[in-house]
């Protein structure tokens, strides 16, 4: 931990930066919310995104900060963080959004910050200084989120199929245009509740590591909460159309009824994660899901190429968000030390 506290100044750049990155979050996996309910035409874009960010913003009220307390504390050693780690793990982490939004690629804005804080710091001190038991567990959800959200959109629609198997499709239709709402305001909600505590993590991590908060303390300081949630749920408002494409057409079409079960598992492993205290990828849980309602009706109506490309991205991502870290830490260090 640093001796003195750092420059007011530099602690205020530091939060805009987080909070920077918080909006890029929100406007990056936007898609993740709003691709299956504008791509079934349930609702038109710009509705999309204001229903998006307002149940973004509510989950403050609904979760624990549970995922903010394993970013902020459970990822690096105590005494390990500075203002030039921090530094580096935003500039890891945004630079990799820019670069998968700009080619609308869905990849992960909370791998990318993961693995920004673990480039930033392995730079400094060397793995050693990562907290294993974090890393493990935010690691093995690269693989478990997907599957689980495979596992509970399949099983989702099959139930559906079955109880709705003797109704008229066009009424099925008509119900779960209705009924997607639900599930898309569900998703939201855990969109809102695991990202914006990623952001409240790493500004705690800098406040405790800068002096400006206390490491005893049972929660971070109310106003980053408010400050982070309003960041992701803006974000939202402003969508990230490239990527709504890819998650909402690219990968399967999706209908009303396949749009309610994709968001339903996804929202299911998105609250369960939470609930647990682990940072997962909401983009990797609503592909798992989407996929997952496109394999009940047959193999070919997924298009297993795209959603290749995007495994790739989600390989690439820890690595490539670290790198990137590792080096603006070294700049920083080298500069403003």
């Amino acid at each position: 931990m640093e001796t003195v506290q750092a420059a007011l100044w530099v602690v205020i750049l530091l939060v805009a930066l987080a909070l920077i990155f918080d909006f890029m979050n929100g406007f990056h996996d936007a898609a993740n919310s709003i691709a299956t309910v504008v791509s079934t035409g349930v609702l038109k874009p710009t509705q999309a995104v204001v229903f998006a960010a307002f149940f973004n913003f509510i989950a403050i009220f609904i979760f624990h900060l549970s995922v903010a307390a394993t970013v902020g504390k459970g990822i690096v050693q105590p005494g390990v963080v500075d203002t030039h780690v921090v530094f580096g793990a935003l500039v890891g982490a945004i630079t990799w959004n820019v670069i998968t939004w700009y080619y609308g690629i869905p990849s992960s804005s909370s791998h990318a910050l993961i693995g920004g804080i673990v480039g930033a710091v392995i730079a400094k001190s060397g793995a050693g200084s990562l907290v294993s038991t974090g890393i493990l567990k935010t690691v093995s959800f690269i693989f478990v989120s997907p599957v689980l959200g495979f596992l509970l959109g399949s099983l989702m629609m099959v139930l559906v199929a079955n109880i709705f198997r003797r109704t008229r499709p066009s009424k099925v239709d008509k119900w779960f245009r209705r009924l997607q709402l639900v599930s898309a305001g569900a998703y939201s909600l855990g969109h809102g509740g695991n990202d914006a505590q990623k952001t409240i993590g790493i500004i705690w991590m800098m406040l405790i590591a800068t002096g400006y908060a206390a490491a005893g303390d049972k929660a971070p300081p109310t106003w980053t909460v408010i400050s982070c949630y309003a960041a992701i749920g803006l974000g939202t408002m402003f969508g990230g159309w490239r990527i709504v494409k890819t998650m909402g057409q690219k990968i399967t079409k999706l209908k009303p009824v396949g749009g309610f079960c994709a968001e339903t598992g996804g929202a299911m492993t998105l609250f369960l994660a939470t609930s647990l205290g682990i940072p997962v990828s909401t983009t990797h849980t609503i592909t798992g899901a989407i996929v997952g309602v496109g394999s009940t009706q047959r193999a070919s109506a997924v298009r297993w190429g795209v959603a290749g490309n995007i495994v790739w991205a989600w390989v690439l991502t820890i690595p490539a968000s670290a790198f990137v870290a590792a080096v603006a830490y070294w700049i920083s260090f080298r500069v403003f030390d």
